[in-house]
C-alpha cells in the first residue's frame, strides 16, 4: 500500500479546528481508495513563539523537507504582531522550500450562494508569484524614532521568477476549457519590475499559440471580477495583487470559508504546502462553527499533487454534494458547525 508522509501544522486559531477535521476526512477517504496518509504533527505556532521565541525549532525546516507534503491550517495571534508571525513561520516554508506558484481556484459551489448577480459564471483560477515581488523582504528602517526616520520596501522582481511563474501561469490555462489567461499588471505607475513583468510575459506568450490571453491593471482588474465574471478564467499577477485579488474572489464565491490554496514547488525539489485562505479567525476560535470546506478542498488539491486524482475527485464531488443538500456553516448562511459538516463529507464520500 502507497504511503505518503504528510507534515500538519494547524498554527494558530481555526487553523486548530479545521486541519484535525481535514485530516479525519482524508484517512476516511485513503482508506476507501487504499492508499495510507503517515501524519506528523507540529506545533509550531504563536503559542510556540511566544513560550520558545521560534515559530521553527532549530533544524526544523531540515526536518519538514523529508515529507511528501505540507498541511498548513492558519499564522496569526492578537498578542504577536503581523509581520513577526508570517515572517516566523509562512513565509520561511514558502521561500525556503522555493514553492514559487501559489494556485487559487475560485467557483460558486452548489448550493452557496454568491454575491455577484451573475454568480454561476465565476469559475476562476488565480495564480500568484510566490517567492518574490512585493514580499521579497528586501528594504529596511533607518533613524528610528526620529523625524527623518525612513522605511523603504523593495519589490524585488528577477527575469527567473517573473519567466517561471508566467510559464506556469501559460500551462495551466493551456489545460483548462476556456484556454484564456489574463495578465495582472501596474506598470502604468510601477516602471521597472512591472514592465519587466510584462515583457516577459509578451515574451512567454509567444510558445502558447493555442493560449488566448489579454491584460488588464489590477485597479481595473476588480471592477472587472466584479461586473464581468464570465471574462476571466486564469489569471496571473504579481505576490501582493494576486493577495489581494484572490481574497475578492473568495468573498465573491460565497465566502473566505471555502478558498483553498497550494503553494507549489512545481520542480518537486521541495515539498509543497496547503494551506485554505481563511486564516486565523479568531472572532470565531474555539465556538466550533469555523468552515472545514476550504481545508477539505485544499485536502484535494492536495491529494491532487501527490497523484491521488481518482481521491482528490471524490472528494470533491463529496464537498459539493455537501453544499447543494444545504449542510452550510453561518459564514455560509447555514445554521451547521463544524462537526456536522465534516459528518456530512464523510458520508458522501460513500
Amino acid at each position: 500500500m502507497k504511503t505518503y508522509r504528510i507534515a500538519a501544522i494547524p498554527g494558530d486559531g481555526i487553523g486548530n479546528e479545521v486541519i484535525p477535521a481535514g485530516i479525519e476526512v482524508l484517512e476516511a477517504l485513503a482508506a476507501k481508495q487504499g492508499f495510507a496518509l503517515a501524519f506528523e504533527h507540529f506545533d509550531w505556532s504563536s503559542k510556540r513563539y511566544l513560550e520558545t521565541g521560534a515559530y521553527i525549532p532549530e533544524g526544523g525546516l531540515e526536518k519538514l523537507k523529508t515529507f511528501d507534503a505540507i498541511f498548513f491550517g492558519a499564522v496569526g495571534a492578537a498578542e504577536v504582531p503581523d509581520h513577526i508571525s508570517l515572517w516566523g513561520l509562512r513565509l520561511p516554508i514558502c521561500q525556503g522550500f522555493d514553492q514559487y506558484a501559489n494556485v487559487r481556484p475560485a467557483r460558486v459551489l452548489p448550493g452557496v450562494q454568491s454575491p455577484l448577480r451573475d454568480g454561476a459564471a465565476l469559475d476562476w483560477v488565480i495564480i500568484r508569484e510566490n517567492s518574490e515581488g512585493e514580499y521579497s523582504g528586501s528594504g529596511g528602517r533607518v533613524h528610528r524614532g526620529l523625524p527623518e526616520e525612513v522605511a523603504t520596501e523593495t519589490s524585488v522582481f528577477t527575469r527567473r521568477g517573473v519567466e517561471r511563474i508566467h510559464r506556469f501561469a501559460f500551462e495551466l490555462a493551456r489545460g483548462r476549457a476556456k484556454k484564456h489567461l489574463t495578465l495582472v499588471t501596474k506598470s502604468n505607475a510601477q516602471r521597472h519590475g512591472m514592465v519587466l513583468w510584462d515583457e516577459i510575459f509578451f515574451e512567454v506568450a509567444k510558445d502558447y499559440p493555442g493560449v488566448r490571453w489579454d491584460r488588464e491593471l489590477v485597479d481595473a482588474m476588480t471592477t472587472r471580477m466584479v461586473l464581468k465574471p464570465a471574462s476571466i478564467d486564469t489569471v496571473v499577477a504579481s505576490n501582493l495583487h494576486a493577495d489581494i485579488l484572490s481574497d475578492l474572489a473568495a468573498a465573491l464565491s460565497g465566502s473566505l470559508g471555502i478558498a483553498p490554496t497550494a503553494n507549489l514547488n512545481p520542480e518537486r525539489t521541495f515539498p509543497s504546502m496547503f494551506e485554505p485562505i481563511h486564516g486565523s479567525a479568531f472572532d470565531i476560535t474555539g465556538k466550533g462553527i469555523a468552515n472545514p470546506l476550504a481545508t477539505f478542498w485544499t485536502a484535494s488539491m492536495m491529494l491532487e499533487h501527490l497523484g491521488e486524482a481518482r481521491a482528490a475527485a471524490r472528494l470533491m464531488q463529496a464537498i459539493e454534494a455537501v453544499t447543494a443538500e444545504g449542510v452550510l456553516t453561518p459564514d455560509l448562511g447555514g445554521v451547521h458547525d463544524t462537526r456536522a459538516v465534516t459528518n456530512a463529507v464523510k458520508r458522501a464520500l460513500d
